[in-house]
């Protein structure tokens, strides 16, 4: 209840020294704070989460807002139970016109880059800002058009970069302001988001045909974790893997 079940579970892997990307928790009693406090986040939760994110950065070897080898980390909900879909989600945190550039230079992988940089000012745009998806489909579909190409994954990187500034140009046509760049800043807006989503139209209609009362879930935590890339190369990817069959309980590994 205090962790939420994605918090509970990576806390309970990393204690079992499995190969989880070190990360924090803000706790469900966070959540509730924030809309006591007239959704405001304390002063003393923006001094713990830069405390954390200096741990994270001792871990990894990497840095915050880095021009060299940056951090980046997931922003996710995770309620006691789970709701699938339901609340908000923010990846590539961390990126701005200076971090993309450490981030290729790392991985040798400008294109990857770019491609982390759109897709996080898509989500950022649309989750924290509440701009329509399709003005961000529009561009990419011009963009595929223009390189006479099918899929996204076949977009090279100067179309890639064109794209991540027309999405840029979009948020800040939607705000009337300039698309936050300083990593701190885009993490508190996200945290907010993530409590914000608690309490959306989506969230509420699903509790309440779920029969999810306030002794059973009340407030999401936020999972603040280093990134794992799905879209690094051939050999990256992303999935579901249970140790038992879901259907039907059997102990073999299912995905």
């Amino acid at each position: 209840k205090l962790l939420g079940g994605k918090g509970a579970g990576l806390c309970e892997m990393t204690r079992l020294k499995l190969p989880v990307p070190p990360g924090f928790v803000i706790t469900t009693e966070v959540c509730k704070n924030y809309y006591e406090n007239n959704k405001t986040l304390s002063k003393n939760l923006i001094s713990e989460v830069k405390k954390n994110i200096a741990k994270i950065e001792k871990k990894t070897g990497k840095k915050w807002n880095s021009k060299e080898d940056p951090l980046l980390v997931s922003v996710r909900s995770g309620a006691a139970i789970s709701m699938p879909g339901m609340m908000d989600t923010i990846l590539n945190l961390g990126l701005n016109e200076e971090t993309v550039l450490g981030l290729a230079k790392k991985s040798s992988n400008p294109r990857f880059a770019w491609d982390s940089y759109r897709r996080f000012i898509q989500l950022f745009g649309k989750v924290v800002f509440g701009v329509n998806d399709q003005k961000f489909d529009e561009v990419l579909d011009h963009a595929k058009k223009n390189q006479a190409v099918q899929a996204d994954s076949a977009l090279n990187e100067k179309s890639l970069k064109q794209v991540a500034f027309e999405y840029k140009k979009i948020c800040e046509k939607h705000t009337g302001r300039l698309f936050p760049s300083d990593p701190f800043e885009q993490l508190e807006l996200a945290i907010k988001a993530v409590f914000n989503s608690w309490m959306g139209e989506r969230a509420i209609v699903y509790r309440n045909k779920n029969n999810i009362t306030k002794d059973i879930a009340d407030g999401t935590a936020v999972n603040v974790v280093t990134m794992a890339f799905g879209n690094m190369g051939n050999d990256s990817a992303t999935g579901v893997v249970f140790t038992r069959n879901p259907d039907d309980g059997t102990k073999k590994i299912f995905g």
